[in-house]
């Protein structure tokens, strides 16, 4: 393998709290039931309006939509995003071994792009990455392997050369579409079963074991 794409929320770091708060705070502002922290871990994963159908399942309060709920959790979840995260023990020193191997790094995440450059800068500091995509207008959010195929076309590599690390079904499955070599990873928001009946080929319990597999 030439180079790693990892998924971002449950994968390089965990951010299910700054997630929750944030998006508890635009529930309570319009009197809707606030989630568990728990919870959450089963609506991230497929982007911000998702994620907003999912925490206020019950219909919406008049001329409000998924979209608003989406729009003000993003715009609170910019102020918090860094006050509970923390990388995931392990992955500093993983990602460390993997550049020092020559391993090109990057990161394909159905976040908002801005917040996924502000968090990886945050928390990874010394990493070079050759590519962080995170979602932009226009463009499609996992599972749909266009990003996947972006990032090939930057590092000018064929699939067969790239190990793609992920904790949802929704990273599987993007693996799956474009022709990758997937890892599930145990110490992120699923279940190991939800992993491998999405299409992992790989199941790992620490990051420092995805070294066994480049």
């Amino acid at each position: 393998m030439k180079a790693v794409i990892f998924d971002l929320d449950g994968t390089l770091l965990d951010t299910i709290d700054d997630i929750a708060d944030s998006m508890n705070i635009v529930l309570e502002k319009y009197g809707l039931p606030t989630q568990d922290v728990e919870d959450y871990k089963y609506f991230v994963g497929d982007g911000a309006v998702v994620l907003a159908e999912r925490s206020a399942p019950d219909a919406l309060p008049a001329n409000l939509t998924a979209e608003q709920l989406a729009d003000e959790y993003r715009a609170i979840y910019s102020t918090m995003q860094t006050n509970k995260t923390v990388p995931y023990d392990g992955m500093p020193e993983l990602l460390s071994a993997l550049a020092e191997r020559g391993i090109k790094l990057a990161v394909l995440t159905n976040k908002a792009h801005s917040a996924a450059l502000e968090v990886m800068s945050q928390f990874f500091p010394t990493i070079h990455f050759d590519v962080i995509i995170g979602v932009r207008p226009g463009y499609s959010l996992k599972p749909n392997p266009a990003g996947v195929h972006e990032i090939l076309n930057i590092l000018k590599l064929p699939p067969e050369e790239i190990l793609y690390v992920g904790d949802t079904d929704t990273d599987m499955q993007t693996a799956v579409a474009a022709g990758l070599k997937s890892v599930g990873v145990l110490w992120g928001f699923r279940e190991e079963k939800e992993l491998l009946d999405h299409g992992a080929d790989i199941i790992v319990n620490h990051p420092l074991e995805i070294l066994e597999h480049v």
